[in-house]
């Protein structure tokens, strides 16, 4: 894929990555964020329903197989899994269709996203690295990011959300937080969010319990979890009316809106030379697929730059 040609976009691009690594440190050879991640591999399978929503091929087939990475948050890849940063946790699947033809999903665990546009999304980033977190609040000389928060009431509802660590990545559930256009073999086209269910159920931690695991309990347990049997999710829609907002990742649909289940991935083996393949892939936010379009919404253009331009850098840094 090459790189944008929008210099603003690219410009941009820059900022954020020089933002995360004012905020993380620099770590060649790492994701900018969710850098402490692992990969497994699987098999998705299409419901009876997905070909009525998408005739992208992996809607169509009868399986298709994935590439999925778990994820925790933040630019620090050693950072603890029971760190209360380390939510919201990430999980990006690779459709891979044909040799050297792939679609993605990137999610988090949290249905909701601080800002609508880079530019504000740059500007809460700035806000945060510029503030003593460590100190405590003084209503008289507010932080930058208490100023920011306060004139950004989405992003003041992202930071406030509950975050709960889940007991394994398999009981957690992911969103996608931008809307996809999904278009049918008729031509008939709906925009949707992805929400990525666990067929185990979700579960999540108290601080309790969340204090008393070790730094790695969440990825140690996926290599026992799947090294037992399969680990399943469904990947569903969530379908907007007509009306609704689809390019604002920070404005939620009702929950009386449809949903769609497109099908079921089930995983089944740890990735081979994990380190290199995580170094290796850049997942992309727009679907780049017959079937499936990315709507309007800013983000989406945004991100790919951001993930393209640091996944080149990861590639050419020393191995992990």
């Amino acid at each position: 894929m090459p790189l944008p040609t929008d210099e603003k976009l690219l410009a941009l691009s820059n900022h954020l990555l020089e933002q995360f690594k004012t905020i993380f440190g620099q770590h060649p050879g790492f994701r900018p964020a969710h850098a402490k991640g692992a990969m497994l591999t699987g098999t998705f399978t299409p419901s009876t329903e997905a070909a009525s929503l998408s005739r992208a091929p992996h809607m169509t087939r009868e399986s298709t197989p994935v590439t999925i990475r778990f994820s925790n948050s933040t630019g620090l890849p050693l950072l603890p899994d029971n760190d209360p940063n380390a939510n919201p946790r990430g999980m990006a699947i690779r459709f891979n269709l044909a040799e050297h033809s792939h679609t993605d999903i990137v999610s988090h665990s949290i249905d909701a996203f601080p800002t609508r546009t880079g530019d504000e999304f740059l500007e809460f980033l700035r806000a945060l690295a510029s503030s003593d977190l460590a100190a405590p609040s003084d209503p008289k000389n507010p932080k930058p990011i208490e100023v920011f928060l306060g004139r950004h009431p989405a992003a003041l509802a992202f930071a406030q959300a509950p975050k709960p660590a889940p007991s394994s990545f398999a009981r957690e559930s992911f969103f996608g937080v931008t809307a996809m256009r999904f278009i049918n073999a008729d031509g008939v086209a709906r925009h949707g969010r992805y929400r990525i269910v666990p067929e185990a159920g979700n579960e999540h931690l108290d601080d309790a319990a969340v204090a008393a695991k070790g730094p790695n309990y969440l990825f140690d347990e996926l290599k026992e979890r799947v090294a037992a049997g399969p680990i399943v999710f469904r990947i569903l829609v969530q379908l907007a009316n007509e009306g609704d907002v689809v390019d604002d990742a920070t404005i939620h649909w009702p929950e009386d809106r449809t949903v769609v289940e497109l099908g079921a991935i089930s995983l089944t083996a740890a990735v081979a030379d994990d380190a290199h393949e995580q170094q290796h892939i850049i997942f992309d936010p727009i679907p780049r697929v017959d079937g499936i379009e990315p709507s309007d919404d800013p983000l989406l253009e945004l991100r790919a730059a951001v993930y393209l331009i640091s996944g080149r850098r990861r590639r050419s840094a020393p191995a992990q």
